[in-house]
């Protein structure tokens, strides 16, 4: 499937526009049969909320975005508030040149179980060029734990060691001091906040942690700052064992967007789009470097 750009050249009337074109069959019911729906837009870093509707060719958005009928004919995205395109988000999440426009988007779409409708860019073709730009997908972008280590994350390291490589060794030391600590006391007597100690060390690496509270998730607008591209607002939770998210997975029917941080990984299939961020790999990792 992919969206075509059309509306060229009127930036200063409202934007491009984009619509749907080659929808499977589950995409075009789903977004028909509820006449528009929000859309989550994945971005390098994971999921990310935006203004965007999935909109059906029987709709339109109405007054204050209300869905009503409308005889538009194109299944498409619609901007909800503001003036910005789908095109121009994508362009900002994947830190694309602003200019030539796209002629087209290749995605794949998602219907996540909470209702989210997520679209997938796969690719971009800018108009007047032959060849498409290819947007790699990487699964669990953040994740990095003894099971797996996102090639995202991968590459943000191999970057910050180019920048500085003092930095990060000295970060290294940092998480490993805090995780052989971990491992030669009783953590039942250790509070899970003692892993904020780390906190300057992974903000070196790109993960700045946010104010600590006592509900909801522990670091609510915690950021992750990668290779030159814009910031990403996460939740992260903290945990001493990643198993300890089951209260998080039992307690929060429609689990968002979130990054379990923890000592030792031993979490059974998390959730979509939940990722783990374990300090024992990562100091082993750095280590190696």
């Amino acid at each position: 499937m992919h969206l075509q750009q059309t509306k060229l050249g009127s930036h200063a009337s409202g934007g491009p526009q984009y619509y749907f074109h080659d929808l499977p069959v589950f995409v075009k019911e789903f977004i028909r049969g509820r006449g528009a729906c929000p859309v989550v837009l994945q971005t390098p870093y994971g999921i990310a909320n935006s203004s965007f509707m999935a909109v059906g060719r029987d709709h339109k958005l109405g007054g204050k975005g209300k869905v009503v009928n409308g005889k538009v004919g194109h299944d498409r995205i619609q901007s909800a508030s503001g003036n910005e395109s789908i095109g121009e988000a994508i362009r900002f999440w994947y830190g694309l040149k602003t200019d030539p426009d796209f002629e087209r988007v290749d995605l794949e779409a998602v219907i996540h179980h909470a209702g989210h409708f997520i679209l997938i860019p796969t690719a971009v073709l800018m108009r007047g060029s032959k060849r498409p730009k290819t947007l790699e997908k990487v699964a669990s972008p953040v994740t990095f734990n003894r099971d797996y280590q996102s090639k995202f994350w991968k590459s943000q390291i191999a970057a910050r060691l180019k920048e500085c490589a003092d930095d990060v060794s000295w970060a290294g030391r940092q998480i490993g001091r805090i995780v052989d600590e971990h491992g030669h006391v009783d953590t039942r007597n250790v509070h899970e906040s003692d892993l904020l100690r780390a906190a300057g060390a992974l903000s070196v690496l790109g993960l700045h942690l946010s104010l600590y509270l006592t509900r909801g998730y522990d670091c609510p607008v915690s950021e992750f700052r990668f290779a030159g591209l814009p910031p990403y607002t996460c939740p992260v939770e903290i945990k001493k064992r990643s198993s300890g998210f089951s209260y998080q997975i039992t307690r929060y029917t429609k689990l968002p967007r979130a990054v379990v941080l923890c000592v030792n990984h031993d979490l059974v299939n998390p959730p979509d789009h939940i990722d783990v961020l374990e300090l024992s790999t990562l100091a082993q990792y750095l280590s190696s470097k």
